[in-house]
């Protein structure tokens, strides 16, 4: 995905038609992705194996001979250097059926605590700091698993005082159980 933003980029400014030919092989991953979905690890493998990783080599190939013609500097030979200096972690996909082609997914998660960070420097203190990261990793881990953080959290709390030691591994978001209402 950061690669296909490099030439989104230049193709929305009208700068580069190598861009649209790049977007258009990227497109074609996405296609075999979308073909994968919801197949086992191994299936999805194969399905890689056969339709993207052709789509692959010859995009590489391409990208190759087409930055031996572009000027040192210009913008589409910076989106051509980024992809293939990152060339070995953007196919790594390929030699695993569990990878996903990108990691939107887990950017998505992280985004509200990249973008709040600059706002928790000043938590007050280390430990602090330390608790509201706690915090926040119980509220998110609350969300992966399908809980409402605020009743995850509320049960837990009122729970916690009189918990034993032993007993806070079912607390923790993937093994709580919200409480049985009479």
């Amino acid at each position: 995905m950061h690669a296909r933003r490099k030439f989104h980029e230049l193709l929305e400014r009208n700068e580069s038609p190598i861009a649209e030919k790049a977007l258009s092989y990227i497109g074609m991953l996405y296609d075999v992705e979308r073909q994968a979905s919801g197949l086992p690890p191994e299936e999805r493998q194969r399905l890689r194996d056969t339709e993207a990783r052709p789509v692959v080599t010859h995009l590489r190939e391409w990208l190759t001979g087409q930055r031996s013609r572009l000027t040192n500097g210009t913008r589409t030979a910076k989106a051509i250097d980024y992809t293939l200096k990152r060339w070995a972690a953007l196919v790594r996909y390929l030699d695993d059926g569990n990878l996903p082609i990108d990691n939107n997914w887990v950017e998505n998660q992280i985004r509200p605590w990249a973008l709040g960070r600059s706002n928790w420097l000043f938590a007050g203190s280390l430990r602090s700091g330390q608790r509201g990261a706690n915090v926040m990793t119980l509220i998110q881990s609350a969300k992966i698993n399908g809980l409402d953080p605020q009743a995850y959290l509320r049960d837990v709390l009122a729970r916690l005082p009189s918990a034993r030691q032993s007993d806070l591994d079912a607390l923790l978001p993937h093994n709580w159980t919200p409480p049985i209402k009479v």
